[in-house]
């Protein structure tokens, strides 16, 4: 998910792309997360996320259109584009397909797989490495009536422009203090690299169909240049077939 300074070309922030773009609360619990919940789009419709994450010396456009067709599948195709200073700007495309094996149910816990390639079309790399192939699985539980939600994500990350596995993980939390307004938090990451972390708020502008979303966040022990910023939305209309 995914962006970044002359960091923009480390394999750890590489990595952390390929990570946040599992977000798709169509991947996701919902923007602004990158760790992944035990929930699709619900069948017939389709969802956006969409966010800008700023680093310091560089900046990052995402948009990831989610459609569950029917049944319990979730297809995610979009992309994004990164610029760094002084840099041309680069492109990534991600398709994702998930499912849900248990429902996530109030005061109770859920599961689901996800599988997805993470592609960059250009010669020269950019911050997903030419491109990555990644398999997970997002746990959810609820509890206080899903007052308190808690994810946690175990996966695999294959790099491609160094033919290196990863182990990949995330931990998040949500807290609905008001029934339009929740508290995030987060950490992600590998088994190569410290990990990331991000905190934040999202809020319901119009109730369960239109959200915006604040973060901040950065490598644990990296250096000021890894710190971000990111502004989201996420739009879930009704069905649409």
């Amino acid at each position: 998910m995914r962006v970044l300074p002359s960091l923009l070309f480390t394999p750890a922030l590489r990595c952390s792309f390929a990570l946040l773009l599992l977000v798709a609360a169509p991947a996701q619990a919902a923007r602004p997360f990158v760790t992944d919940d035990a929930r699709i789009t619900a069948e017939g419709s389709c969802q956006l996320e969409s966010w800008v994450r700023s680093y310091s010396a560089s900046q990052e456009f995402w948009a990831l259109p989610a459609c569950n067709l029917g049944g319990n599948l979730e297809l995610t195709l979009g992309g994004g584009q990164a610029r760094n200073t002084g840099e041309p700007l680069t492109t990534d495309t991600v398709l994702q397909f998930k499912t849900i094996v248990q429902p996530l149910r109030t005061n109770g816990w859920g599961w689901g797989l996800a599988a997805g390639t993470v592609h960059h079309p250009e010669v020269r790399p950019g911050p997903n490495q030419l491109g990555n192939q990644y398999v997970y699985a997002p746990f959810s539980a609820s509890f206080d009536n899903d007052r308190w939600l808690a994810h946690l994500n175990v996966g695999w990350l294959r790099d491609k422009a160094s033919s290196q596995d990863r182990m990949t993980w995330g931990l998040g939390t949500e807290f609905a203090s008001s029934p339009s307004f929740s508290w995030v938090a987060e950490t992600f990451g590998d088994d190569k690299a410290r990990p990331y972390w991000q905190a934040g708020w999202r809020v319901f502008v119009v109730p369960q169909r239109f959200q915006l979303d604040f973060t901040f966040g950065q490598q644990a022990g990296g250096d000021p240049a890894s710190r971000w910023l990111s502004l989201g939305l996420r739009y879930t209309p009704g069905p649409w077939f």
